[in-house]
């Protein structure tokens, strides 16, 4: 049965679409998109490209016959902005709304379901009606830890990015707490942007633009300055930041590098001194990027002679150590594992990568595992006085965790005897 509310929606969609009412949205101006405004947002932003985006909304064909709702659902629809999850007229349209905004959008058949339609509830060549609520919105969360915010202004072009070492070419404006402390353009590595006053969530941001991009960044204090802040512009510590940042130009890092036995012309040699710089320097995400450079740079090297193969698994041994050094510091102990694991295929002797193995799963809890790899330490050198030491703190551990899980297993028997004892 067609309700009151459907019969008006029909007669207004209608009127939309044969008249000269609603605003036409279409970047060609060919009147596939129309929008009438039924309720006003508040404010004055509206999503970007790559926003996440929240609406209610409810669909129909044009004689009103109802094909979706989520508010029959009673569940709010979510889809990420000019990324081709919903049909085009949407991406047109919802950027065009603010917050709390109600619009009406007439989508002709080529922004909607096409010449095939989408049976058995859209027929080929249909135009539909949807009202829109738009719930909210924010920003891409690039890395998925809530440190890098991304909004896109300006959408680049194709679809290449830079790479770990490529050299970009960017023009930026930084703020904290709303006053512009950098504006600049600026050439530099990318993994390299501390060097010239360029945080690393700049870097990491660099890596997912491409040619022509314009976006706003938000970035967390891990991603920023850190705990260290910077000085030299006025940043506390642990502080968050707000970029403006354009990637003008890039050139991609070239993956071949021959690696010469001599260290003055042996590009991982450079590479490394500048992680180890940056390690004492306590930049460690920095020192990730200069280590992985080497291991990405030497694995895909071939036809090398017997000395030069030699050098290479002697540099990408030493990039696995150096990065499980890292991540261990940077508290990601899987990855820091996973790294002892590859420099151990290559040595499985290797004193420092079973010593660090054992520090990364000593923090994760994982008491055994910890205790062979710092037992294996002390049979390869019985000198190892730290191996000694952490062998202790894995058996105190492992007796803690013992006497909690007695203590809480425990209470549970005690608990269930008393229950059975009131049944009984």
């Amino acid at each position: 049965m067609t309700t009151d509310q459907d019969l008006k929606m029909e007669e207004k969609a209608q009127d939309i679409a044969t008249t000269d009412q609603g605003e036409d949205l279409t970047p060609k101006q060919d009147r596939g998109v129309l929008k009438v405004i039924k309720k006003a947002g508040t404010g004055d932003e509206s999503p970007m490209l790559g926003d996440k985006v929240y609406v209610h909304y409810t669909g129909a064909l044009l004689n009103g016959k109802k094909i979706d709702s989520s508010r029959d659902r009673k569940e709010q629809f979510v889809f990420n902005l000019g990324k081709g999850q919903v049909i085009k007229a949407w991406d047109i349209g919802v950027a065009t709304m603010k917050k709390g905004e109600v619009c009406q959008l007439v989508c002709r058949s080529d922004y909607a379901y096409g010449l095939a339609g989408s049976p058995p509830k859209i027929p080929p060549k249909a135009t539909l009606v949807f009202e829109i609520e738009l719930l909210g919105f924010k920003g891409e969360d690039l890395y998925e830890d809530g440190g890098i915010i991304r909004r896109i202004k300006v959408k680049g072009e194709g679809y290449s990015n830079p790479n770990e070492g490529a050299t970009v070419e960017i023009s930026l404006e930084a703020k904290c707490y709303n006053r512009v402390f950098d504006c600049r353009d600026v050439k530099f590595v990318v993994g390299e942007g501390e060097d010239q006053g360029i945080p690393i969530g700049i870097d990491k941001a660099l890596e997912k633009m491409q040619r022509g991009e314009s976006c706003l960044l938000h970035l967390k204090p891990q991603y920023g300055f850190g705990d260290t802040g910077k000085p030299e512009f006025n940043i506390e510590p642990n502080v968050e930041l707000d970029y403006e940042v354009t990637l003008k130009s890039f050139e991609k890092l070239k993956h071949r590098w021959r690696c010469s036995v001599l260290p003055a012309m042996c590009p991982a040699c450079v590479v490394k001194e500048k992680g180890t710089s940056y390690f004492k320097a306590g930049k460690y995400n920095q020192a990730v990027i200069q280590y992985r450079k080497i291991v990405s740079w030497l694995e895909l090297e071939y036809g090398l002679s017997k000395e030069e193969l030699k050098a290479a698994e002697s540099f990408t041994l030493v990039a696995h150590l150096n990065l499980a050094m890292c991540y261990i510091k940077l508290r990601d102990y899987v990855k820091a594992v996973e790294c002892c694991n590859k420099a151990l295929e290559q040595d499985t002797t290797n004193e420092k990568g079973l010593y660090r193995r054992g520090e990364a799963q000593l923090l994760m809890n994982e008491f055994e595992l910890a205790k062979c790899d710092f037992l294996k330490v002390l049979e390869i050198n019985p000198e190892n006085k730290a191996a000694r030491l952490q062998v202790a703190a894995c058996q105190k551990k492992m007796k803690e965790h013992y006497q909690r899980d007695k203590k809480i297993y425990a209470n549970m028997f005690e608990k269930f005897a008393e229950r059975d004892k009131k049944v009984g």
